[in-house]
């Protein structure tokens, strides 16, 4: 393949603005999410700390953007962009609808991992006298963390698909750089270019989310 001087320097510069999105995102999403996600669990009927109504609450509105395609909530929201941001263009703006789309995802994907757990190890922290908090920070969590890392990295995969995704709005990174010169300037070799890229962050992220859930489990 042959590519014009330009394009290299543009080329790292779009997996720079991906890398941004992807990993400030989902640290974000994470701190959202990860919460979010216990809370489900804890107050849902038979949990440790019921509560009905809260558990409705959180439940209505994660199915609500969950239902959304990312595309639609990246323009739907664009005017609570500019309030958090101050503009609707560029890598920074790009992050607030990947958080909304990922911490979402990311609760119903921690609710799953943590439902997996045994419930005789939250009735041997019980009968222990843990306290709610104890049972979760020392028995609940612990117990799902094998199965949270590889929730974590689907996560991420679905995040940098997301990143992808935002170019269509000019958002930067790698979809950015398809959409505008492989798509709209028919240059294939740009696109075919992209999409290894992709494929290869994936297979990568992928590769260490399995390594690192492997590794606690053993433990």
């Amino acid at each position: 393949m042959h590519f014009e001087p330009w394009f290299w320097p543009e080329f790292f510069s779009a997996i720079n603005d991906t890398l941004y999105m992807v990993i400030v995102g989902l640290i974000v999403s994470i701190f959202i999410g990860l919460p979010i996600g216990v809370i489900l669990v804890v107050t849902r009927e038979g949990g440790i700390i019921e509560n009905k109504a809260l558990y409705n609450i959180l439940n209505v509105i994660i199915n609500i953007f969950r239902s959304i395609p990312f595309i639609i909530l990246l323009v739907a929201i664009i005017p609570f962009t500019r309030l958090i941001v101050g503009t609707s263009l560029g890598t920074t703006a790009a992050i607030v609808p990947l958080v909304l789309y990922t911490a979402f995802y990311i609760a119903r994907l921690i609710e799953n991992s943590l439902l997996e757990v045994d419930h005789g190890t939250i009735e041997l922290a019980q009968a222990m006298g843990a306290t709610p908090w104890q049972t979760i920070w020392r028995f609940l969590l612990p117990e799902a963390l094998s199965s949270i890392v590889l929730a974590l990295t689907v996560a991420t995969i679905g995040l940098i698909g997301a990143s992808a995704m935002a170019g269509a709005v000019g958002a930067g990174g790698i979809g950015d750089l398809a959409i505008t010169y492989g798509y709209n300037q028919f240059k294939t070799e740009i696109m075919v270019i992209t999409v290894i890229t992709l494929i290869v962050m994936v297979q990568l992220v992928q590769s260490l989310g399995n390594l690192i859930s492997k590794k606690i489990r053993r433990k």
